[in-house]
C-alpha cells in the first residue's frame, strides 16, 4: 500500500507556514502530521500531493519520495490536515485498506481519507471526493483549519506522541552531568549524545519529556513536561521550556510556554514565548517578547490569509505565528495574535502591525519591501552556519513569494 497525504483548498487558510511546506510537513506536537500519519497507517511507500508552488521543497525534504506523480497501485490518501490518532476513525480507515472497494470518509465538507485499490492516473482530490467513489460521513477527525489551531491542546498532543514515540528511560551515551536532576525519571526519554548539564532540572512529574540525540540542557535551565526537544536541540543555560516542541537543532532560551519551534530556528536569548508558532529558520533578537493574552481577557483576533483581514479565533490565549526565514531586532514585542509572513526582518521601537506581509523591513514606524537578492543573501548565511546550502527549489520558492507579496498592513 501507499500512503499518500494530500493538500487540498484548506490550505490556503494556514499561510504563511503552508506556503514553504505540505501541510503534511506542519509540526503540531513532537511529531508532524506526516509523522502522526504514517504510524497511524504503516504502509511500503510513501508518496504526497501537494500544491505546484511548494512540489519542489517537497521532493528537497522528502529525497526519492513521488511528489505530484500518477498512484502506483493501492493507495490511501490521507488529507495533509489531518492529525491521525488513535481511535474509531483511525481504524475504520484501516479496515477499508483491507477491501477491495474505494471508499471516502468525509467530515462536513472536508475529505478526511480515501482509500482506492486502483485509483486512476486522472484521480483528483483537492476539491473533494471523485465521482464515484462511495462516501460515508464520519466525525471526529482532528483537522488543522485555522493557524491557532496548530497550538491548540498543545501539552496533550506532545504527551501523547512522546509516549507514542517510547523509548523512554536514560539510554545508553546520553550525559546526565553532576548537579542536574531528572524528576520522574521513568517517564523521560533522553536518547544517545543527550546531555542535560550540571544544575538543570528535567522534569515529568506533570508529563512526559524527550529529549532527542544530541539535543542538550544547559545549566540552570528548566524543562517541564510534556516536552520534547528533537535532536540538536538546545535549552539555553537558565531557559524555562514547558508544555512545548522544540523541533531539530533549534536553540531556546528565556520563557518558552506552550509553544512550537519548527525546526531551525533560534530563540536563544531572555524573553517570552507564549502559545507560538515560529516556522523554520526564524531567528528572535535579545528580549524579544509575545504577548499572549490581552489585557481585558477577551478574545484574540488574528489575521488570517483567505480573508485578507483579522477574525476572531475563539482563543483566550494566542501569541505569535512567524513564516519561515523571518528575523526580529532585540527588544522586539509582538502583540496579542500577530501573524509575521515569510521572509521578515523588523525592528525599530513599538509593536509590529499585527500582520507583517511577506519580505516586509521595518517595523512600528511602517513597512517597506525587502529586496529579494539582499533576502537570499541573508539566507545563504544562515544555512552555510549549519553547514547547508540554499536549494534552488527554495531559492525559486522564495522568489516567487516575494513577487507576490504586497506592503499592505492590518491593524486589528
Amino acid at each position: 500500500m501507499t500512503l499518500c497525504p494530500f493538500d487540498d483548498a484548506a490550505v490556503a487558510h494556514l499561510a504563511p507556514l503552508t506556503l514553504t511546506r505540505p501541510a503534511a510537513d506542519l509540526r503540531v506536537g513532537a511529531r508532524t502530521l506526516l509523522a502522526a500519519a504514517q504510524a497511524a497507517f504503516p504502509s511500503d511507500r510513501l508518496a504526497l500531493r501537494t500544491r505546484p508552488a511548494v512540489a519542489g521543497m517537497a521532493c528537497v525534504e522528502h529525497p526519492g519520495t513521488p511528489v505530484n506523480e500518477a498512484p502506483d497501485g493501492p493507495t490511501l490518501f490521507v488529507n495533509g490536515r489531518w492529525r491521525a490518532e488513535p481511535g474509531p476513525l483511525v481504524d475504520a480507515v484501516r479496515q477499508a485498506t483491507d477491501g477491495r472497494a474505494a471508499r471516502a470518509f468525509v467530515q462536513g465538507d472536508t475529505l478526511v481519507a480515501l482509500w482506492h485499490p486502483d485509483p486512476p492516473a486522472t484521480l483528483a482530490l483537492a476539491d473533494g471526493v471523485p465521482d464515484g467513489v462511495p462516501t460515508e460521513r464520519v466525525d471526529g477527525a482532528v483537522l488543522m483549519d485555522r493557524l491557532w489551531s496548530l497550538t491548540d491542546d498543545l501539552g496533550a498532543r506532545v504527551a501523547a506522541d512522546v509516549e507514542a514515540l517510547g523509548g523512554l528511560g536514560v539510554h545508553d551515551g546520553a550525559d546526565v552531568q553532576d548537579g542536574a536532576r531528572l524528576v520522574a525519571p521513568d517517564a523521560i526519554h533522553l536518547a544517545p549524545g543527550a546531555v542535560v548539564r550540571a544544575g538543570a532540572v528535567v522534569s515529568a512529574a506533570d508529563g512526559p519529556v524527550h529529549v532527542g540525540a544530541g539535543a542538550v540542557v544547559e545549566e540552570n535551565a528548566v524543562v517541564r513536561g510534556p516536552c520534547y526537544l528533537g535532536p540538536k536541540a538546545v535549552v539555553k543555560a537558565a531557559g524555562r521550556v514547558d508544555g512545548s516542541a522544540i523541533g531539530w537543532w533549534s536553540k531556546v532560551g528565556g520563557e518558552v510556554h506552550e509553544s512550537i519551534v519548527h525546526s531551525l530556528s533560534s530563540k536563544a536569548h531572555d524573553g517570552y514565548l507564549g502559545n507560538s508558532y515560529l516556522g523554520r529558520w526564524c531567528n528572535l533578537g535579545a528580549d524579544t517578547n509575545t504577548s499572549n493574552l490581552k489585557n481585558d481577557y477577551g478574545e484574540v483576533t488574528m489575521y488570517d490569509a483567505v480573508a485578507r483581514r483579522a477574525v476572531p479565533t475563539g482563543r483566550q490565549f494566542l501569541g505569535l505565528v512567524m513564516g519561515d526565514h523571518s528575523k526580529c531586532a532585540i527588544n522586539t514585542q509582538f502583540n496579542t495574535g500577530t501573524v509575521v509572513g515569510v521572509f521578515c526582518n523588523l525592528f525599530q521601537a513599538g509593536f509590529p502591525p499585527r500582520w507583517v506581509p511577506h519580505f516586509s523591513w521595518g517595523g512600528a514606524d511602517g513597512l517597506k519591501p525587502y529586496r529579494v537578492d539582499k533576502a537570499l543573501e541573508v539566507a545563504e548565511a544562515v544555512l552555510a552556519r549549519r553547514g547547508m546550502d540554499l536549494s534552488d527549489a527554495e531559492r525559486a520558492l522564495l522568489t516567487a513569494i516575494a513577487a507576490e507579496a504586497t506592503s499592505t498592513t492590518v491593524r486589528a
